[in-house]
């Protein structure tokens, strides 16, 4: 598989070009030093075959001591699984005694190197690689990360490393799956165990991952993309601008996942702010697995591991009710006890997410949960059912949520705590772990 890393010292713009490359904003983009701390992958479809971007954070200087060593260690496993690295350098700044060292490191990882000058913005600007030659590298390409210049030149320089058979396959998709939660409960020691490889930095100091990490994944023979996000907490707890970003950037990657596993601290409980993370999920109508990490720190009881998980399931189910759909499992990220049975509850939400209702089925389900309660009144109209369907999405994901069509004499009798309601009901009924039930309308068509 083509495999690019992109490494470099600290703001030299190495997101920036990330991001150019993957043709979306997805690393966090700061004048401040050390704002990428994992190492972050992406697909770059510049090229005639697509092929792995690496994003990583800055070698050689420690602009955050607390993870200094974390961060030059997901630097150097991002270079040593790489067939070709991008040496992002300052054209504005000029070489640095940190630039001849880093150039001399990575000579000696056997990787090929390209050396990137970066800012090189406009035309004046043309003279900035003249002193980069001291480096001493023999392919150079001048790009502006910010403006775009330069970076067709770079693809056509990456291509002649690559044979043409050997990226990766555009059509090939994986459902991605999003590790959420509040700061400190264990997101990114739970995709460590499931990885079991330090992929991404952990701390107990909240606050640690900033960039939605998407790491590729497969087990069993099925493919993931795992999301790792920053920790959401309340706005007014933001301590830097950088932090706004990457909570915006954690409840971005909700309304881009295919699945949610929100993630709980089972030592804490259901917080305030768990509440609001699922409500975030719920309002995104993803499918959504609850982890209950910690659990190894879990007390004496006074009863069988059994009754202790009914007990937290039901407080969780009763501070939660909103989300009653989503299968809970018990874990522990830092032992690895019951990793693999989340993994087990994922796939039976897609299995479920494959299920369909035949029509006939849905609307004697759904007349008799009417006889028995039937709506009430607007006026003198009362809402009526005239037959329903289970639509099928044109191009599905693996957990698309079921979504049934109603057919009604006028979609405006239809009150929300009765739409509400009836999606209870076929829950009851049709159960689709996981998987919000979604409700649309139709009128009929009036006369003219």
């Amino acid at each position: 598989m083509r495999s690019v890393a992109i490494v470099g010292r600290p703001n030299v713009g190495k997101s920036a070009l990330f991001n150019r490359l993957a043709g979306r904003r997805i690393s966090i983009v700061h004048d401040q030093p050390g704002i990428t701390r994992d190492r972050i992958t992406a697909i770059c479809r510049l090229a005639a075959v697509p092929f792995e971007i690496t994003d990583t954070g800055g070698l050689g200087a420690d602009p955050d001591p607390d993870f200094a060593q974390a961060t030059q260690e997901a630097a150097a496993t991002a270079i040593q699984g790489s067939n070709v690295l991008l040496f992002v350098v300052d054209g504005q700044d000029g070489a640095t005694p940190l630039d001849f060292q880093l150039a001399d490191d990575l000579r000696r990882s056997g990787r090929p190197v390209v050396l990137v000058v970066n800012k090189v913005d406009a035309p004046e600007h043309e003279h900035f690689p003249l002193d980069f030659a001291r480096l001493g590298f023999s392919q150079t390409v001048a790009v502006s990360a910010a403006h775009g210049r330069g970076i067709g030149e770079l693809i056509e320089v990456l291509e002649g490393f690559f044979a043409p058979d050997d990226g990766i396959d555009p059509e090939s998709s994986a459902p991605r799956i999003a590790f959420v939660g509040r700061p400190n409960v264990g997101k990114s020691s739970l995709i460590n165990s499931i990885l079991k490889d330090r992929r991404a930095i952990v701390s107990e100091i909240p606050g640690t991952t900033r960039d939605a990490l998407d790491i590729d994944y497969e087990r069993q023979g099925r493919r993931y993309i795992l999301c790792d996000t920053a920790g959401i907490r309340h706005r007014s707890k933001h301590d830097a601008s950088a932090e706004v970003f990457s909570v915006m950037r954690a409840e971005a990657a909700i309304r881009s996942a295919d699945l949610c596993v929100l993630v709980i601290d089972a030592t804490n409980g259901v917080t305030m702010q768990d509440k609001k993370i699922a409500a975030l999920i719920q309002k995104a109508h993803k499918a959504v697995v609850i982890a209950l990490n910690k659990w190894d720190l879990q007390g004496p009881s006074g009863g069988s591991d059994s009754e202790l998980l009914a007990r937290h399931v039901a407080g969780l189910r009763e501070r939660m009710f909103f989300l009653d759909h989503a299968p809970v499992t018990a874990l522990s990220a830092r032992t690895g006890a019951n990793v693999s049975r989340l993994f087990a509850v994922i796939e039976r939400v897609r299995q479920h997410a494959r299920r369909r209702i035949t029509t006939g089925e849905l609307n004697r389900l759904l007349r008799s949960i009417i006889e028995r309660q039937p709506p009430p009144y607007h006026g003198n109209r009362q809402f009526k059912l005239l037959y329903a369907t289970q639509l099928a999405a044109a191009d599905p994901r693996p957990f698309e949520p079921p979504e049934f069509l109603l057919f009604v004499n006028d979609p405006q009798l239809l009150r929300k705590s009765y739409l509400t309601f009836l999606q209870a009901r076929l829950r009851e009924r049709l159960d689709f772990p996981g998987l919000p039930i979604l409700l649309s309308q139709r009128g009929r068509k009036k006369l003219s």
